[in-house]
């Protein structure tokens, strides 16, 4: 039996798998009532093991669902996502549907409470950011009976299907153009780190291809905040301080690799002769920086329009637009930071 094919679990799991009653649960799950300490702690980590989430929709609504379509995002504010949203509204603007949004700042306990109050609304879809999860979000999204799209990464098994890029190989084709023009010693700098698992393997792939050249990163520079331009200058500042003859940046972003390439022009280093650039996804509002950053682009507006077909289709019962796994190629572009 595939996965939307399970039924939807009901207060009677619950009450079987915690060992009390319906009335206790639904007491416990609603908040009310004079219920023990141990009693409640029972039900919720049943309902958490199970995946449960109790309807919010009450009277005749309770055995339908609305169109909403959950869409579950990491950030608002780094200029990628809100392309993404525009690709999911393309599409959705001629249907029935409505996509809400959530954020979840990376967090995985964030993205937990975001997905169970999603859920306890009953959408006709989900569309969820990446294919890292804590153990209750897969709870909830495997019994879910809806469609789910996990978006901008390939690299994993959805839990129903995937719309997005090979972030490994992104890292793989951006170590290959840069060993190509020549430049060896190496320095990568990153935000959100770990907490951004499509950056993280980005840099996997990335010192896998520079280490079958016999070639290491020279030196690095993490920040766990989000990305912003003066964090980049300084972040460029701090790693070539310590290693002044790098000849080349590697950024996890485009946004700290245009305030390294601000630092860079303002402190009259000569790019890409001196040192080169690189950063990722392709950000247009860039554009108009002194030099154009050299960069990937990573599909963003593809993604979210192909995630709101898959999604529509098949609430529509068009099964046959059903696809495991979509996978996207990202375009490099050398941009003025990266000898040709």
């Amino acid at each position: 039996m595939s996965r939307l094919e399970n039924r939807t679990l009901t207060l009677r799991d619950v009450s079987e798998a915690s060992g009390v009653s319906e009335m206790t649960v639904s007491r416990v799950l609603r908040g009310r009532g004079d219920v023990s300490q141990s009693t409640r702690e029972k039900v919720l980590h049943a309902a958490k093991a199970l995946g449960y989430v109790p309807n919010k929709i009450a009277g005749a609504l309770a055995s339908q669902r609305v169109n909403l379509v959950a869409v579950i995002i990491p950030s608002m504010s780094n200029m990628v996502f809100p392309e993404v949203l525009t690709g999911i509204n393309s599409i959705l603007e001629n249907t029935e549907l409505q996509a809400v949004v959530g954020v979840t700042d990376y967090l995985p306990e964030k993205e937990e409470k975001v997905l169970y109050q999603m859920l306890s609304w009953r959408p006709s879809g989900i569309i969820i950011a990446g294919l890292e999860h804590s153990d209750a979000s897969i709870a909830m999204l495997n019994s879910t009976n809806i469609p789910v799209v996990e978006i901008m990464d390939i690299d994993g098994d959805p839990i129903d299907s995937a719309v997005g890029i090979s972030h490994k190989r992104a890292g793989r084709h951006m170590a290959k153009a840069i060993l190509e023009a020549g430049y060896r010693k190496i320095g990568f700098l990153g935000t959100k780190m770990p907490l951004d698992h499509r950056a993280r393997k980005r840099f996997e792939g990335f010192t896998e291809a520079l280490a079958k050249e016999n070639i290491e990163i020279s030196d690095q520079e993490f920040y766990s905040g989000s990305s912003a331009l003066a964090k980049g200058g300084q972040m460029t500042q701090e790693i070539l301080k310590r290693t002044p003859d790098l000849d080349f940046l590697y950024y996890s972003n485009d946004m700290i690799g245009a305030g390294g390439l601000l630092s860079l022009l303002k402190n009259e280093k000569s790019i890409p002769d001196e040192i080169g650039l690189a950063g990722f996804n392709g950000v247009e509002l860039l554009d108009g920086l002194p030099m154009k950053l050299a960069t990937m682009d990573a599909c963003r507006y593809e993604i979210g329009k192909i995630a709101a077909e898959i999604i529509s289709n098949r609430v529509a019962g068009h099964k046959e637009y059903y696809e495991k796994i979509t996978s996207l190629k990202p375009k490099l572009n050398l941009g003025d930071t990266l000898r040709s």
